[in-house]
């Protein structure tokens, strides 16, 4: 019986305790994770490919996560990583900046209104692993 590879995932996310929640939970449900929070290094681990999923943090010191978005997926170039982007956030998004995300992301949760179970659920969902 095969078994399917563990999916790596990069946590984006400079609060100690969600992390910590996220880590805890996804390793518990078979995940591979890495965790960094500060922009410039999080870009530098997305721009590695080795991950399936990047849960990004908008509001991170020193690069934000909407950046780190759109260097990632810039409008007319290919994607320079293969992974499903989800953006995390507990900001109420205006239309423009819920547009951009929409456009860049491959989905987008609010961190207060999902538990980190239903997080594992919601990335076992997305079939990219």
């Amino acid at each position: 019986m095969d078994q399917k590879p563990q999916p790596n995932v990069l946590i984006i996310e400079d609060e100690v305790f969600i992390s910590d929640l996220y880590v805890r939970t996804l390793e518990k449900a078979g995940y591979t994770v890495t965790v960094v929070s500060d922009g410039n290094d999080a870009l530098a681990q997305a721009l590695t490919d080795k991950y399936d999923i990047i849960l990004l943090d908008i509001m991170i010191p020193n690069l934000t996560g909407t950046e780190i978005l759109r260097r990632l997926r810039e409008p007319g170039k290919p994607a320079q990583i293969h992974a499903k982007i989800i953006v995390t956030t507990n900001l109420e998004l205006v239309d423009g900046a819920r547009d951009e995300i929409e456009s860049r992301a491959d989905g987008y949760i609010v961190k207060a209104e999902v538990t980190p179970r239903e997080l594992a659920t919601f990335l076992d969902s997305l079939d990219s692993v």
